[in-house]
């Protein structure tokens, strides 16, 4: 008797159950997510600044999410949910651009009934030293559709049972549950994200902004839980006293003149209604000196501890986030709490 290979079948947690993992028993759902509205997947090869966030290995189920919040299988993962060698995978890639393979031309026409187009099937990139082919969640439905129901005799009652289970936008949540991944945290940098789009090459060549140069402490803002946006603007308070440090020290003298730049604020922004907003950009001679400033003065000197207390005050960020910032960036200044 020959050893078979064991069917990887996903079985969703329940409240009396651990979380997911993939076994040999299935559950069936009658009632399927809703679908994702229509976009493009875009998953071409070399994307700059696109890497893998998160990746983890459930029972042979290599699974992760990008930087752009997109979750993924592996190709051996989705080769193991469809029931087939990793092989046959591998050659829907490399056929991905033939539209005269019947089993592309179907693979394409379930993804488009998702409401997605792809230009190719997977996404490849280095990660730990290693080429990894990460199939974005929508692709890998539209597979397991064929494997489940297209395929003929070539069907695979793993790839139905498992796509029963993680239709819609359940194998998006199984992804990011699995991996740890809350997709809520993504959408905090939106806003911070759209202002650097407008404003990252607006300093002339030769000088530094303020703006560009706030990211530490907008990150650390965030990561604690900080709305950052129109009313929360910590580069202001940042150029202002840097300004003020600029004049009573007569930095000019030593590295040169300051200059205007135009800066803008996105419409989610009131502000915008003034653009362009002329703000101090300053020599790169003194980006050092600034830098030095910042965390000496600024940060570590109370300064962003005060901006901080106006802004929980106001009611515009919790305490909570307060100190969890104060934490990440001036760690040695919490003193422990006395009776």
């Amino acid at each position: 008797m020959t050893d078979q290979k064991k069917p990887f079948i996903f079985v969703p947690a329940t409240s009396q159950k651990a979380p997911e993992e993939i076994s040999l028993s299935a559950n069936k759902i009658s009632v399927l997510a809703p679908k994702t509205p229509s976009k493009e997947i875009t998953p071409s090869q070399g994307v700059l600044h696109l890497g893998i966030e998160l990746n983890k290995d459930v029972n042979g189920i290599g699974m992760g999410v990008l930087s752009d919040g997109t979750p993924y299988l592996n190709q051996r993962g989705l080769a193991a949910l469809c029931g087939v060698q990793n092989a046959h995978i591998g050659t829907i890639s490399s056929q991905w651009d033939d539209e005269d393979k019947p089993r592309i031309k179907t693979i394409k026409s379930n993804l488009a009934k998702a409401g997605f187009t792809s230009a190719a099937a997977h996404i490849e990139l280095i990660h730990g030293g290693q080429i990894q082919f990460c199939y974005p969640a929508e692709i890998c439905l539209a597979v397991l559709e064929y494997y489940a129901f297209d395929a003929g005799a070539n069907c695979q009652p793993e790839a139905r049972d498992n796509f029963r289970l993680l239709a819609g936008s359940k194998l998006r949540e199984m992804i990011y549950s699995q991996v740890g991944y809350d997709p809520a945290h993504l959408k905090r940098f939106d806003k911070w994200h759209e202002r650097i789009g407008l404003n990252y090459q607006s300093a002339p060549k030769g000088f530094f902004h303020v703006f560009n140069e706030a990211h530490t402490v907008v990150y650390e803002l965030i990561v604690a839980g900080a709305d950052i946006g129109e009313k929360n603007v910590v580069d202001i308070s940042i150029g202002q006293h840097w300004s003020k440090h600029w004049t009573d020290n007569d930095l000019e003298a030593v590295y040169g003149s300051r200059a205007k730049y135009p800066h803008c604020y996105p419409d989610s922004h009131p502000q915008s209604k003034s653009n362009p907003q002329e703000s101090w950009c300053y020599p790169l001679a003194a980006l050092g000196a600034y830098r030095a400033w910042l965390q000496d003065v600024y940060i570590e000197g109370g300064k962003f501890s005060t901006y901080l207390k106006g802004k929980v005050s106001r009611g515009e960020i919790a305490p909570s986030v307060a100190q969890l910032a104060v934490t990440a960036l001036v760690p040695t200044l919490i003193a422990p709490a006395t009776q």
